[in-house]
């Protein structure tokens, strides 16, 4: 599997803003002092490590040891002592059965080859509930309307989709569960919205730099599907739309609680 972020630094930006509350709200209500917890691609561990506050104990993995370092350091930069880090490929667990009374995955199963596998195996070494929650591409909305834009969502479809993941998980994360052979599973959807100032400097700024500098943009040159002058373009909209008053940007999730019976 290739990832089609990378963890360039402005990837990094990005995933290192994300928390417990912003980014699982969902799934804490759920939680109890003396669980223990899976997290299926920890990433650079600022969620893991605000679920380790929640939990008796919290596993980190990652599919390759230079992303899991990643999560290690912000969990020792905190001082968590009740994380452990393991390098594991949700596809085959290599836990027992029921090893854990949650498994988590933020942002992961539209990455993978396949995520009904994926679930299943989550399930398998869950002895209460899986949880899971994913971006959906193009259900992403913004004002201005903005051509480069459009260019810019179009070209992560066919990034992502030829490293062979489905940008588009978060309306599919139910239906991939019930084949996965879950029968009690809650579905729910949350947002993440930038509209002030800072918000659009932050987000605006942040992919006219992915778009230029992230393993993306070298996948993208790479297989023809841009110019080094279109993705300029697109960089330059990007700083456009962070700096229009009336900027404005919504970004939908999937969210599924599955029960493990």
């Amino acid at each position: 599997m290739t990832y089609t972020h990378g963890h360039h630094e402005s990837v990094l930006r990005s995933h290192r803003w994300r928390t417990a509350e912003n980014s699982a709200a969902y799934l804490l209500p759920h939680l109890k002092p003396g669980h223990t917890l899976l997290d299926i691609g920890s990433g650079p561990g600022t969620i893991t490590a605000d679920l380790a506050g929640l939990v008796a104990s919290v596993t980190a993995s990652e599919v390759k040891p230079q992303a899991l370092e990643l999560a290690r350091a912000e969990i020792e930069r905190r001082g968590v002592r009740n994380v452990e880090f393991e390098v594991a490929d949700v596809h085959a667990l290599d836990y027992a059965d029921g090893s854990f009374d949650v498994v988590h995955a933020h942002q992961v199963l539209q990455h993978v080859q396949d995520p009904v596998r994926a679930l299943r195996e989550m399930g398998r070494v869950a002895r209460e509930l899986v949880a899971v929650r994913d971006s959906d591409y193009a259900a992403f909305t913004w004002y201005p309307l903005l051509p480069e834009l459009d260019e810019w969502m179009e070209l992560y479809q066919r990034t992502a989709r030829g490293n062979g993941g489905e940008p588009d998980a978060g309306r599919r994360l139910m239906a991939w569960a019930r084949e996965a052979g879950f029968t009690d599973v809650s579905a729910t959807s949350s947002t993440w919205c930038f509209a002030t100032s800072e918000d659009r400097q932050w987000w605006g700024g942040m992919w006219a730099e992915r778009i230029l500098s992230s393993d993306m943009a070298g996948q993208v040159l790479e297989r023809g599907l841009a110019t080094e002058a279109d993705l300029r373009r697109i960089s330059e909209g990007w700083l456009r739309w962070a700096q229009d008053e009336d900027g404005w940007l919504s970004i939908l999730h999937g969210e599924i609680i599955c029960r493990v019976s």
